[in-house]
């Protein structure tokens, strides 16, 4: 495929993580910016930072002239959006998560393909130096078979409208956890629960098992929490490893500690634990820190202009948009569910479960 030198991205939604991306894309050579956003006071705020950067208050505005879109909107409005933008043969970046039901997904991937555009999913963490070192310390046996992981992405807030704090956080630590192992979970345990808002979930843990890898992974998300945690911990037999996205210094460290258990044949020691600790050096490997989401754009418009598949596909977005869906159904039950037996179309009883038809955010949804 011949190689597009000139791109026009337009950066659709101003707001968290839109405005994030609009700085990022403008520092790439050959990239044009357009924002596009309804609320009028957004995109004065976006010209005066961006001076450069067009404007515009509808997608439909600019689509036409347009090579690639940034979908940063609410996660109600992102298949509305992308699909649009597929649909016109655009390729297109849409923030985590891709859709907010299996079926929306699918579709997204499938038009995508039919079209010939590359669809990316923003899991910006995969972009992460320190979650690839990490991953480098895993598969290369240093800490030993995996027993478990543990994430932690706490906050206090911010609460959204249209999901719950599952959808809202937990795609970072879903993505970290199957790049990690190389595997989508294979079933999923919740438990959530609301104490402020009464509509959406704003403390949740979930328990996911990684069939082949024969290792569980427990999440923990929250919008109330007073400290702000980003923290994944892996324990192996051998070592453990504990990645602090908080952290200035010292983002990873690996622990040469651990538990041996061991059988007790003196009946002296019939009460006496039957393990043994062990605790040894804490190394701290370098990770040459660069911006994730300046790499990930940049791939972006790489794969856009080369027609590259991205390492963050749409099809990696609806893996992940599977497992959130999973925990919906999981935390109605009460019981685990297994991934591959939800049902692409949402119940309609799910009240827990966002709507792709909700109410958006003002100011941040374009028509």
């Amino acid at each position: 495929m011949r190689r597009m030198d000139s791109m026009i991205v337009a950066v659709v939604g101003y707001g968290y993580w839109g405005s994030k991306h609009v700085r990022v894309l403008s520092t790439l050579p050959g990239v044009e910016v357009v924002v596009v956003d309804r609320d009028l006071g957004r995109l004065a705020e976006a010209h005066r930072h961006f001076p450069v950067a067009g404007t515009a208050c509808a997608l439909d505005e600019v689509l036409p002239d347009v090579h690639a879109v940034v979908v940063a909107t609410p996660p109600c409005s992102h298949a509305q959006i992308a699909l649009r933008s597929v649909l016109s043969g655009k390729h297109t970046l849409v923030e985590k998560p891709l859709a907010t039901s299996i079926e929306d997904a699918q579709r997204l991937v499938d038009v995508a393909d039919e079209r010939g555009v590359v669809l990316m999913t923003g899991h910006t963490f995969e972009y992460n130096a320190a979650v690839w070192k990490l991953k480098e310390i895993i598969d290369s046996g240093e800490l030993g078979r995996v027993l478990y992981i543990d994430t932690a992405r706490l906050n206090l807030g911010l609460y959204q409208r249209d999901v719950n704090v599952i959808w809202d956080l937990a795609p970072h630590d879903l993505s970290i956890i199957s790049f990690l192992m190389g595997e989508t979970p294979a079933s999923v345990t919740t438990w959530a629960h609301h104490h402020v808002d009464g509509r959406h979930a704003d403390v949740a843990h979930v328990r996911l098992e990684l069939e082949k890898s024969g290792t569980y992974a427990f999440v923990h998300v929250s919008w109330l929490n007073p400290q702000k945690v980003r923290r994944v911990t892996v324990v192996g037999d051998q070592k453990m490893a504990v990645y602090d996205d908080t952290s200035d210094e010292d983002r990873i460290r690996v622990y040469d500690i651990g538990v041996d258990s061991h059988g007790l044949d003196d009946p002296a020691d019939a009460y006496a634990m039957p393990i043994t600790y062990r605790s040894g050096d804490i190394v701290s490997p370098h990770v040459t820190f660069r911006e994730p989401l300046l790499v990930q754009d940049t791939h972006f418009i790489d794969c856009a202009r080369t027609g590259r598949v991205p390492n963050t596909s749409g099809r990696r977005g609806l893996e992940i948009v599977r497992v959130l869906s999973t925990s919906d159904l999981a935390q109605v039950t009460g019981r685990p569910v297994r991934v591959l037996d939800v049902p692409a179309q949402r119940p309609a009883d799910d009240v827990e479960a966002p709507q792709l038809l909700a109410g958006p955010a003002r100011g941040e949804v374009v028509q």
